[in-house]
């Protein structure tokens, strides 16, 4: 009989079987990467809140996008790190599926949200006069809870179906944390109507995410066009510069990632690829916002001013 995940199974999670020495390298660059990012991230959150000049909507969202990277790193490099130093390493089928459920959710939000700041862009730059009418701190919370419900409905639909799938192929887990890929490789079940409802939920969330993000824009450019001179132009499209670095960067990797679907494609590819939208990205987000920010740069330039005056005292 099928062995089901839920029922006491231990995945054995592998990294990069057979390759002892890229692995020691690779714990080493991975923690200095998660280093960063809890650094960075924390320090970008902590600064937002710390404060005053930062207390608009733009930087609301900012800081919790900055929180949320950081958990989202957390939910995952920790495991990669334990993997890649004793060269793999078991797990259980409930912490597996807590990993999981963790980070599509974290996912999930990450997209919401990073729609919702388009749609904060937008606010800013096509409704100046009224963007603090709009963008109420009430405003500002139902969006965000708007953005952490629905992602959690989204996940739990995502998570039953991947977690109802029967692991009887093998336990050799061929990845760093648990991900939909090598799972799906190792299931024994039917497939085909649970893939399909994953992708679907997938393609749901790049979609809405997606489209909001692109309408913003057109109306953002549209907007922008509209600005007689040049440094009126430039100063305005500056200001969303960082979101869309950030933007690009996120959803290129997940659409490559999610939408190619289970074409048997080799899991080195996918292994890359995810460590790239779990590791780098969320370390590249907090320089993306600060070296480009000059708000943030100022902020932090008071605070180590502050810090230097208290150390003279």
């Amino acid at each position: 009989m099928a062995e089901n995940s839920t029922e006491g199974t231990e995945f054995l999670l592998t990294g990069f079987p057979g390759q002892p020495e890229l692995q020691r390298v690779l714990f080493w660059v991975f923690l200095v990467f998660y280093f960063f990012t809890l650094g960075g991230n924390l320090g970008i959150f902590g600064l937002i809140q710390v404060d005053a000049h930062l207390q608009t909507p733009m930087y609301f969202f900012l800081g919790h996008l900055s929180l949320l990277d950081a958990c989202y790193s957390s939910v995952v490099v920790p495991q990669m790190l334990v993997v890649l130093r004793a060269s793999g390493a078991s797990i259980t089928s409930g912490r597996c599926a807590a990993q999981f459920f963790l980070f599509t959710l974290c996912a999930c939000i990450e997209c919401f949200l990073l729609a919702v700041m388009a749609y904060d862009r937008y606010v800013a730059v096509c409704h100046p006069l009224l963007y603090i009418t709009i963008m109420t701190p009430r405003a500002r919370w139902g969006l965000v809870s708007g953005v952490y419900v629905g992602a959690l409905v989204l996940t739990v639909i995502r998570m039953g179906c991947t977690f109802s799938l029967s692991f009887c192929k093998s336990h050799h887990l061929d990845f760093f944390f648990c991900d939909l890929p090598p799972l799906l490789k190792l299931s024994c079940s039917e497939t085909k109507a649970r893939e399909l409802v994953i992708y679907l939920v997938a393609l749901s969330v790049i979609m809405i995410s997606v489209t909001v993000i692109v309408v913003s824009y057109l109306f953002i450019i549209k907007a922008i066009l509209c600005i007689r001179s040049a440094g009126g132009r430039a100063k305005t499209f500056s200001t969303c510069g960082s979101h869309i670095t950030a933007v690009a960067l996120f959803f290129g990797t997940l659409i490559f990632m999610y939408l190619k679907g289970n074409m048997g494609q080799a899991l080195e590819v996918d292994k890359v690829v995810s460590v790239f939208y779990t590791v780098v990205i969320p370390m590249l987000n907090p320089m993306i916002y600060s070296l480009r920010n000059k708000e943030v740069k100022k902020a932090l330039r008071k605070i180590l001013h502050r810090n230097k005056f208290l150390q003279g005292l």
